[in-house]
């Protein structure tokens, strides 16, 4: 596999996924709540997902970050990193840390 093939992959995956359906555009907020509740919502209407809301939607937002990369700039990769913070928050998870 190409990688402009694993490009198109994963990205599709991120518009068309097959565990939660995610709102549009909704990785490019830049409110990191905003992206949580947003989440949020969706893993838990889900009648696919296959595990725990709070894990399907930690799950596509630890694959978001993961896919940019290197190209995510570091002000994106914070508001991304606080979005982790809130779901947990907004699922009553202890952070860990």
């Amino acid at each position: 596999m190409t990688t402009k093939t694993k490009a198109r992959w994963s990205g599709e995956v991120t518009r068309h996924s097959d565990a939660l359906d995610l709102e549009k555009d909704i990785f490019k907020s830049k409110d990191p709540d905003t992206i949580a509740k947003s989440l949020k919502e969706s893993a838990e209407h889900s009648d696919r997902r296959k595990g725990s809301a709070y894990r399907s939607a930690m799950s596509m937002l630890t694959f978001y970050i993961n896919r940019a990369g290197k190209t995510l700039p570091m002000h994106r990769r914070r508001t991304l990193e606080r979005a982790k913070d809130s779901l947990r928050k907004f699922f009553h998870r202890n952070s860990g840390r």
